[in-house]
């Protein structure tokens, strides 16, 4: 049962923001000598970005540089990826900017404690059901799903399951 709390935080949802490893990944990084090579994604989570693109901006940000990351960003069609960002929350005032929204306007979903301090500032915070206790402990949603198993997916369907399209659809008119 959702609470009224998460009800609510969810119909002002305009933006998500999600981190990439531990959530649209299990985690694991793959090196060779030459570097990365691999990282697992999953096709839920790329169904979940497709079903947001024309009701809720993605945004993906990530501490890590990696090819991998901007060539399945580019390949589900996010609307702005961000690596190699150890301070995720300084980029909250540039995003409220660029998209014309507020910061409890803004979904965040992280596994990890360099997630803390963006998921204090923003509207609605997640986090997937391996991620870090401290994380889970300020989460106003923790998924039922691990990172990589579909938690962005979950955290999707959470906010259009409660999503308002009243608001949708006066925004279309305007």
């Amino acid at each position: 049962m959702t609470s009224k709390k998460i009800i609510q935080k969810c119909r002002k949802i305009k933006l998500i923001i999600s981190d990439v490893d531990g959530v649209l990944t299990d985690g694991g990084m793959y090196y060779s000598k030459t570097g990365e090579v691999m990282k697992k994604f999953n096709a839920k989570d790329g169904m979940g970005v497709e079903l947001l693109r024309k009701k809720i901006k993605i945004v993906l940000m990530t501490k890590e540089r990696s090819q991998i990351v901007l060539k399945r960003a580019k390949k589900i069609k996010v609307d702005q990826v961000y690596t190699g960002i150890k301070n995720k929350e300084l980029l909250l005032p540039k995003i409220c900017v660029k998209y014309k929204i507020s910061k409890n306007e803004i979904a965040y979903i992280g596994d990890d404690v360099n997630d803390f301090n963006i998921m204090k500032q923003i509207g609605l915070s997640a986090v997937p059901s391996d991620g870090n206790e401290k994380i889970k402990n300020i989460s106003d949603y923790v998924c039922k799903t691990k990172g990589g198993d579909g938690a962005f997916r979950e955290l999707v369907d959470l906010i259009l399951s409660n999503y308002d399209f009243n608001r949708s659809m006066k925004q279309k008119r305007e």
